[in-house]
């Protein structure tokens, strides 16, 4: 079962690596419909929307996997954190609040008490302020062992996926958990370490894009939505690793006129309007991924933001996986004004759940380690 389960591109590697998908919760519409247009679950009943801190939400959860196992294999969650330390908690009330999501994860995960129990989140999660169920604030790896350690064996470390696997830089948390009586080191479910893969072995055979909002003829997913032609002068001329914001002419420098006058914007961070190398592996995926302005999402040759196919390889989505009910077959079959029109209407929906995903392949590779414990055992 899965919590937090966003569009479920994290949650398809396990079902690449043969799980059975009995429950998924997902707060927002949208994402979860990406879910039923992939229906890796046999019962729809499985997606169930809403809210996990409401009783009705949590009832159905456990309802929907009791009516299939008492003894569920394997629970993963993915909860929103803010990466708040337990020293700053004072000023930052309403994040805290936010980070006690990852409590009902727990609190659900102590009451299934599922065979192994997955979490991922941001790169300080465990030293992550979280409020509990008296009320006190602690790091999350306090709660998870105040919950958990009696009846599991507890793993957790900082990494970057871009070792073990993934197609792209993401320094994530992992924390594995394995009931004591499995008698399994959740340490070896660890995915294995691979090597690094660089952004032109993974995406430079696609072809280019050089008309403003372009879509590729045969691939509706590659494709980018257009913006201010200005706006293309200031990155046309970048080598690879330059920022607009280093253009020495200053009409080329990222700006706006209001009333009819320049205001030049404030570098604030010098990933934005950054074009990216082809020889280096790819740059962390965000959620603001269709705007040159956000980080580190300009094309190494051509003057665009990533397409939607480029960023699902950089996350190691697989190309069968659907977005949509529509079939490509029907989609890359459209005429050019009605695949416009599917794309303003699913677009940022996609490139936002990219941006908040789990790899595929790490997930596939927890799974298949899981799997092959399981048959060892």
């Amino acid at each position: 079962m899965s919590l937090f389960s966003s569009a479920g591109v994290g949650d398809y590697g396990f079902y690449q690596a043969g799980f059975k998908l009995i429950a998924s919760n997902e707060l927002l519409k949208r994402r979860m419909s990406v879910q039923l247009a992939n229906n890796v679950a046999e019962d729809e009943s499985a997606y169930i929307l809403g809210d996990i801190t409401s009783e009705d939400i949590k009832s159905k959860i456990i309802s929907q996997v009791k009516k299939y196992t008492d003894d569920l294999d394997l629970l993963v969650a993915t909860p929103p954190c803010q990466g708040i330390s337990v020293a700053n908690h004072f000023k930052k009330g309403e994040d805290i609040k936010r980070n006690s999501l990852v409590l009902q994860s727990i609190l659900i995960a102590e009451q299934l008490h599922p065979k192994f129990i997955v979490f991922e989140n941001v790169h300080r999660f465990l030293k992550t302020a979280c409020t509990d169920t008296d009320g006190s604030v602690n790091t999350i790896k306090e709660v998870i062992d105040r919950h958990l350690s009696s009846e599991y064996d507890i793993w957790g470390e900082e990494i970057n996926f871009k070792d073990y696997g993934a197609n792209s830089s993401r320094p994530r948390t992992l924390v594995i958990s394995t009931r004591k009586d499995m008698n399994i080191d959740p340490a070896s479910l660890m995915p294995n370490k691979m090597k690094e893969k660089t952004l032109k072995e993974v995406i430079g055979d696609l072809p280019a894009l050089h008309e403003m909002g372009e879509v590729d003829k045969n691939d509706i997913l590659h494709s980018f939505r257009p913006y201010r032609e200005d706006m293309r002068d200031w990155i046309h001329g970048l080598k690879q690793g330059e920022s607009a914001f280093d253009n020495t002419d200053p009409e080329l420098r990222p700006h706006r006129v209001i009333n009819g006058k320049v205001v030049f914007n404030v570098r604030k961070n010098g990933d934005k309007y950054k074009r990216q190398y082809w020889d280096k592996v790819a740059p962390a995926i965000h959620t603001r991924n269709d705007i040159l302005a956000s980080q580190n999402t300009v094309h190494p040759v051509d003057d665009r933001v990533f397409s939607i196919r480029e960023l699902m390889r950089l996350m190691n989505v697989p190309a069968k996986f659907k977005w949509a009910p529509e079939s490509y077959e029907y989609l890359n079959n459209l005429s050019i004004d009605e695949k416009k029109k599917w794309l303003k209407k699913n677009a940022i929906t996609i490139r936002q759940s990219l941006g908040e995903a789990v790899p595929t392949i790490i997930f596939k590779e927890i799974g298949d380690k899981i799997n092959l414990s399981l048959e060892k055992r």
